[in-house]
């Protein structure tokens, strides 16, 4: 099969037909393309299925791309440590619990339960 032809931070980089872009980098001997906002530890290639979010680059000018799920393409530009990311100065949780759903005892109160 022909190899793809990608551009890391503008350098040349193959890619084979089939091959995602975290596994291209990775097969290039590329282990880390980004780093932590806290720290700045290096990322790259983790999990490999979309789930920790570690291997995030900029993919043809769109930032926080998922390598591990990103099907390479031929002339792809691939930018690293470009992660827009950032962390929030604080939550804003006001009455909700984690993963945003309203309080019980907050839902009740307003439905006029004493609690």
């Amino acid at each position: 099969m022909p190899e793809l032809q990608l551009f890391l931070d503008g350098e040349p980089l193959a890619a084979r037909p089939g091959q995602t872009v975290g596994a291209a980098l990775t097969e290039a001997g590329v282990t880390s393309w980004r780093t932590t906002l806290r720290g700045g530890r290096p990322r790259g290639l983790f999990c490999g299925i979309g789930v920790c979010f570690d291997c995030l680059l900029m993919v043809d000018g769109v930032p926080n791309q998922r390598a591990c799920l990103t099907p390479a393409r031929d002339g792809m530009e691939l930018e690293t440590g470009t992660s827009t990311q950032t962390r929030p100065d604080k939550a804003d949780t006001d009455d909700t619990a984690p993963g945003g759903v309203v309080s019980g005892s907050v839902a009740a109160m307003d439905g006029g339960a004493e609690v």
